[in-house]
């Protein structure tokens, strides 16, 4: 029971930042970060990282924890797991941290020659967790320490990976995604 709960509490804490690459893919376009500039003969990001996903993601899993927050109770007496409730700055810190590391990510794909949609194994599925953990864990180190234990931490890093080549594999069938992985 206690991994299960553990499991609970892990998945119920990262979600702010598990949706917000997910809501920037349906409500992005427009105009790109970069602007179409280049370094070194390659973009900076490329056209897949606009202004408008990076809003529109951000405030979805801020929108998420909110929720959440106010879910909590009858959520977690139901499934028995006592689950964390998001002050605004851990919401905005997960839901933005995880924007700022899959552009991050974008970055490096670039600088190593990775095209749009290619595969960088390792960074595509963790760039995202490690910069909205190290986001939040800034900026509200006592609410980080208090969820983020290790045990939760170890099921974030091995859940996360699982959880982000299946969600690849729904947006690749859905034709959201020009590659599964």
């Amino acid at each position: 029971m206690e991994l299960v709960a553990t499991v609970a509490a892990a998945f119920w804490a990262m979600l702010p930042a598990y949706v917000p690459n997910n809501a920037a893919v349906l409500f992005g376009g427009g105009p790109p970060i970069d602007a179409g500039r280049t370094w070194k003969g390659r973009r900076l990001l490329g056209d897949g990282k606009t202004w408008r996903g990076t809003v529109f993601g951000t405030l979805t899993g801020v929108a998420l924890a909110l929720l959440l927050s106010a879910i909590n109770e009858p959520v977690g007496t139901a499934v028995g797991v006592d689950l964390p409730h998001f002050p605004l700055v851990v919401a905005f810190t997960l839901a933005f941290g995880a924007m700022l590391g899959d552009i991050l990510a974008s970055f490096l794909k670039r600088r190593t020659g990775r095209e749009r949609g290619a595969s960088f194994p390792g960074l595509d599925q963790l760039d995202f967790v490690v910069v909205a953990l190290g986001l939040t864990a800034l900026a509200a180190p006592g609410w980080f320490w208090s969820v983020f234990t290790w045990p939760v931490l170890a099921v974030v890093l091995v859940m996360t990976p699982v959880l982000h080549l299946s969600t690849n594999g729904i947006a690749y069938a859905l034709h959201l995604k020009e590659e599964p992985w």
